[in-house]
């Protein structure tokens, strides 16, 4: 414990006291306060055990893997806790102080027992972005089952940036900007009473089923989750859409004998497809669409720095994002996406809208609800589910807020035969 204590007095002084965060070293009666008076967050380190798995070996996601486990606890606000692990700055011990550090660590690990293995990793096997593959990725993420999303997710279970019009409230205004985001999209599309819509990667059918509510289509979803699907389905019965609803399994390079459709959307599946797959995907969406009809993609992009989605958590060559929650998940700028659609797959552009304040809130939202339903959310999906969310949703919110990621709504549409698709004087939405 002496020795514990004293690695984490050393290690405080590489926080800068901006970040507002206490660090605690569990001793089993009282904690040992390091720093800060007033803190954003609390940092308790549950032991001496603990600490020696985290300091050593030193990875970006040593934290975070011990937040996990259990081996840390968060207390306060988990974003100030994020970026305190992102501020985390060894070079500010000078190289007397990173040598005793050193040294220290390695005799505090001598001493620890080995960590228990995380029992949700994800190890995916065959080629990249095969079909296989990808459907084992997309099921890794979302199969963690409904009860769970139900506690922290709009009633209509969208999982994806909702559309706010102010900033004080999102937790208790999130129904109301999901439902704002859903219409946005319809009205966007230009749905009308009896046409057809495709939503590729339609989750637990939010879209479908509000836009065959409020605008009277026939709606498709796809997706790789049965589980999705099935709950989508149901959502249709319970409300009366079944005639006009339906959710199926199946891949976007399927989707040939779906027919044509007047429009089509994805809504938060495009980071799954993979850079190198980006033409195969908005070419599946070109051939869906009917000449003169519209296509919505909505997704996350890279804005300065993450290449692979989920690596703005920590920088450094961070795996957390791909190990333990979007596995295979990949992100280009929005200005690349918008190439490929055009040049490689024959859309038009008619219109980009950046949606990144309102990623920000959203997940402001996701993790207030969350923490709120804290017990509920261990007993549906386990602590170490819970735990996972709480952390890359925090992490992402900062993500979006410091402009390392971007999330963008690109408008297309398909040629018509005899010229252009047409296109408003003004922007109606």
């Amino acid at each position: 414990m002496t020795l514990a204590r004293a690695i984490v007095r050393l290690l405080s002084t590489t926080i800068p006291d901006s970040v507002g965060l206490r660090i605690e070293l569990e001793d089993g009666t009282t904690g040992v306060a390091v720093m800060g008076d007033r803190p954003k967050a609390t940092l308790r380190i549950n032991g001496p055990d603990a600490l020696g798995r985290i300091i050593w070996p030193p990875t970006p996601d040593s934290i975070a893997e011990a937040f996990l486990r259990g081996d840390v606890e968060v207390e306060g606000d988990v974003l100030a806790a994020v970026a305190s692990a992102q501020a985390l700055d060894l070079r500010r011990l000078g190289p007397g102080g990173a040598r005793q550090l050193v040294r220290w660590a390695w005799e505090l690990r001598l001493m620890t027992p080995s960590a228990p293995r995380l029992a949700r990793v994800a190890r995916l096997r065959g080629p990249r972005h095969s079909r296989a593959r990808d459907m084992a990725a997309v099921r890794f993420h979302y199969d963690v089952g409904e009860d769970f999303f139900r506690l922290w997710l709009d009633g209509r279970l969208t999982y994806s940036c909702a559309y706010f019009e102010r900033p004080d409230n999102p937790a208790a205004d999130l129904d109301g900007a999901q439902e704002a985001k859903l219409d946005l999209i319809c009205r966007k599309l230009q749905l009308q009473p009896g046409q057809r819509l495709l939503d590729i990667g339609s989750g637990w059918g939010s879209l479908i089923n509000f836009a065959a509510e409020r605008y009277g289509v026939h709606a498709v979803g796809v997706t790789l989750s049965e589980r999705q699907a099935d709950e989508a389905n149901r959502r249709a019965r319970q409300s009366g859409l079944a005639h006009l609803v339906r959710a199926e399994v199946r891949d976007y390079r399927d989707l040939a004998d779906l027919g044509v459709f007047d429009a089509v959307a994805s809504v938060g599946m495009f980071e799954h497809v993979g850079r190198a797959n980006l033409a195969a995907y908005f070419g599946a969406a070109y051939r869906a669409v009917r000449p003169g009809g519209r296509f919505l993609n909505h997704g996350i992009a890279q804005a300065r720095r993450s290449a692979k989605f989920g690596s703005n958590l920590w920088p450094g060559g961070s795996r957390f994002g791909g190990r333990y929650v979007f596995p295979d998940g990949e992100l280009v700028p929005v200005e690349v996406a918008s190439l490929i659609a055009r040049d490689q797959a024959g859309f038009e552009l008619l219109d980009v809208q950046l949606l990144r304040p309102h990623y920000a809130l959203t997940l402001a939202a996701w993790v207030s609800r969350l923490e709120a339903n804290w017990d509920a959310a261990v007993a549906a999906a386990g602590a170490e589910v819970a735990r996972t969310w709480r952390l890359y949703m925090a992490a992402a919110r900062l993500g979006f807020e410091t402009g390392e990621l971007e999330v963008a709504q690109l408008l297309l549409a398909r040629p018509a035969t005899d010229g252009p698709a047409s296109h408003p004087l003004r922007a109606w939405w």
